[in-house]
């Protein structure tokens, strides 16, 4: 892909790296990957957008292709969100939108919060912004699993065993239904998963979806929600782990605020309808730009 550039930023607890994909004159668009312990998409349709816009992309410190340290003192909020004011710091980023997937919401409202200067929209995509909804959605979910595969996940849990096949096997069973529907995966659904940092997403989460156990698990943006003063589109797929109610109540909360449903999607539009998505993304960036 043509003016692609890569580089490294020094933020707090080591380096992290970033991509920056084409050199349109348009505001930038920052994308905020999942996790906790994720990475970002090589593959993501956004970039396509890069001739009307720079989409810089960055993998979070811990995750993907930047550095791997392993001081759990680093996987906070609150270091994260300090970490996204360095990257933007140090790629000129005075004007921007921001997109968040999944955890990346987390962190986006988390930043907002310190109402930062120079955004000029923000994309809530999948969003968990409340985490105790998202264990009870993902609850409510797993109820609609055949029996074997709750009990698998039950038993499992009980005896701290969420490492065996039996739990693996009914975790990618939920997987398939509410996280991509594609069958069979693209590799760069494969890909995340596999290079998914653990230490981060077990501390910052817990063992599974169902069950939130680590630092995040009181993690509530909604109560100051209706203070974002900016233009917001909160999106999910109609099968998706962020389910269309909760995100529609978080819509709701934002005045002015687009609500959109993937109707083909779980919890990867960008994969399962990539054109649907760049397409609505594109949309929204270019109303708040008229």
């Amino acid at each position: 892909m043509d003016n692609v550039t890569e580089g490294f930023v020094r933020v707090n607890g080591g380096n992290v790296w970033y991509r920056i994909t084409g050199s349109g004159r348009r505001t930038p668009l920052l994308l905020l990957h999942g996790g906790p312990g994720g990475k970002s998409n090589s593959r993501d349709p956004l970039r396509a957008l890069g001739n009307e816009r720079p989409i810089i992309q960055y993998d979070q410190l811990g995750c993907g292709n930047s550095g791997r340290p392993r001081n759990t003192e680093l996987w906070t909020v609150e270091r994260y969100v300090e970490e996204l004011v360095q990257v933007r710091n140090a790629l000129e980023l005075e004007e921007v939108h921001i997109l968040g997937h999944s955890w990346g919401t987390m962190l986006l409202a988390a930043y907002l919060s310190k109402q930062p200067q120079g955004v000029k929209s923000a994309i809530f995509s999948g969003p968990a912004l409340q985490a105790r909804r998202w264990e009870q959605d993902q609850r409510n979910h797993l109820k609609k699993l055949p029996l074997e595969l709750q009990e698998a996940v039950e038993k499992n849990e009980r005896l701290h065993t969420t490492d065996s096949p039996e739990y693996q096997a009914a975790m990618y069973s939920f997987y398939h239904r509410h996280l991509c529907r594609l069958d069979p995966w693209p590799p760069e659904v494969n890909e995340e998963l596999e290079n998914m940092n653990p230490q981060i997403y077990n501390f910052m989460w817990g063992a599974s979806e169902f069950t939130v156990t680590g630092t995040l698990k009181d993690y509530d943006a909604s109560e100051w929600l209706q203070e974002l003063k900016m233009p917001a589109l909160f999106t999910c797929g109609r099968y998706d782990e962020a389910t269309p109610e909760a995100t529609a109540y978080y819509a709701s909360l934002v005045p002015e605020a687009q609500f959109h449903v993937f109707e083909n999607s779980s919890h990867m539009p960008s994969v399962e309808e990539p054109e649907a998505y760049m397409k609505k993304i594109r949309e929204f960036l270019v109303q708040q730009e008229k």
